[in-house]
């Protein structure tokens, strides 16, 4: 019986009970109950995530390189990818944007709210100040620096050097598609099984999903028991960004796959609603990243070799909502603090926004560090940034659902691309 229930369902009820266990932990007061004994099921079923989501990446990506005849359509593939990402990027800026400065929610924030909050996240902002330094003063190119790894080991134990994931698995893939031969047929044959293996793998993960979910959503509540007075404050602000969010879910990205792509809304849905409920409990788009890559490939029919490159790009330089976010923060801030804001310094914050989403460094906290740089280039003072971090791990679940759903709206937009390229070398194939 259990099993004939669909993955969307078994992890809605997870969220379900994990609220409502959260809300009896607190009024019963047996909030220790919930951290020692319910919360370590959530942080096991993130880290199985996590440990899955590498050797995924750089298999499928290897398979995928591996497997192209020709290798210039990794070039072609590469550049449609980074291009359309770059737009998303700058369409949910300008959907931030746009709401925030309608809905004005830094004008109905209390002053007294404001000096409150700087001193209780004062520490907090002055060492995202000073990580952000140490940003800036690694010079311009660090990124591509970054993306080199000393040790394939050392960056394939952490998540948040997926970018040397990558660059290793495009340098072997490529390197592949160059040797040619028996033997790297052989090899694709080895990487075939690895690969079958770790998605039943996943499987088993996935089972052990409505736990784990349970386990976060109960300590979320728990966490953000003493916190109701802030989410008061806050409230214009947070509907602000989220509705923002809902709208590119729900009215941006639909526009897309209907423009651009044959995939229909209703099926696409579908197969990415336990992706968007993943990525809701965990706010983590590496931890959904094997969920995604394989409701995408096999629900939505996306081929193994674009899936395998775009998804896991997306994951490192694809962050709309939080691009999204930062974009409405900066604002609100402003309008705390009673700054009027320019058009050049509006301009300002797209192209810095949408730099700091591309360059975010893979740290935990990384887009609130970047978020330091954006402030900055804008001239709006840092301290500002304690009035919303009271609710940045909220807003961090539905930030995260946005990222998910746009990277795998642009796999759809890849594929329907490659699709074309193809059959237009076919016509001329025919033609000559």
């Amino acid at each position: 019986m259990w099993k004939r229930i669909p993955l969307y369902v078994k992890i809605l009820l997870g969220m379900t009970a994990g609220i409502l266990l959260g809300f009896i932990a607190c009024a019963l007061h047996f909030e220790g109950f919930v951290s020692d004994w319910v919360k370590p099921w959530g942080t096991i079923f993130i880290r199985l995530l996590k440990f899955v989501a590498v050797p995924l990446v750089f298999i499928s990506l290897i398979k995928g390189i591996g497997g192209l005849k020709d290798i210039s359509r990794l070039s072609h593939m590469g550049f449609r990818t980074v291009a359309i990402y770059i737009g998303t990027t700058v369409m949910a800026i300008t959907v931030g944007l746009l709401l925030v400065n309608l809905i004005h929610p830094g004008k109905v924030f209390p002053r007294e709210k404001a000096e409150e909050y700087r001193g209780r996240y004062e520490q907090t902002v002055d060492e995202k100040k000073k990580a952000a330094e140490e940003i800036k003063d690694a010079g311009p190119l660090a990124f591509l620096v970054d993306m080199v790894p000393e040790n394939l080991i050392q960056a394939g134990s952490d998540n948040t050097k997926m970018l040397q994931i990558i660059f290793v698995a495009l340098l072997f893939g490529i390197a592949m598609v160059a040797v040619g031969g028996e033997k790297m047929k052989v090899l694709m044959s080895a990487l075939d099984a690895a690969d079958t293996v770790i998605l039943k793998i996943i499987d088993y993960i996935m089972e052990f999903a409505p736990l784990g979910v349970l386990g976060l959503m109960a300590s979320l509540v728990v966490d953000s028991a003493g916190n109701g007075e802030i989410f008061a404050a806050l409230g214009m602000y947070a509907f602000t960004v989220a509705f923002s969010l809902f709208l590119l879910i729900f009215l941006f990205y639909p526009a897309l796959l209907r423009l651009f792509t044959s995939v229909k809304i209703k099926q696409f849905f579908w197969a990415m609603s336990p992706v968007q409920l993943l990525a809701f409990s965990t706010s983590s788009s590496a931890a959904t990243l094997p969920l995604t890559l394989e409701r995408t490939e096999q629900e939505l029919k996306i081929s193994n070799e674009v899936v395998s490159f775009v998804l896991p790009v997306g994951v490192t330089i694809n962050m709309d909502g939080t691009s999204c976010y930062q974009a409405v923060a900066t604002v609100f801030i402003a309008q705390v603090m009673g700054l009027e804001l320019t058009l050049s310094q509006m301009l300002l914050i797209i192209f810095m926004t949408t730099l700091s989403s591309i360059g975010t460094p893979g740290i935990p906290g990384g887009s609130i560090v970047m978020f330091v740089m954006v402030l900055s280039s804008v001239g709006i003072p840092v301290e500002g940034l304690a009035l919303i971090l009271g609710m940045d791990r909220p807003l961090d679940m539905l930030r995260t659902v946005v990222n998910v759903t746009g990277d795998a709206t642009v796999a759809c937009m890849v594929e329907e691309g490659e699709k074309n390229r193809k059959g237009k070398h076919r016509l001329r194939g025919t033609d000559s």
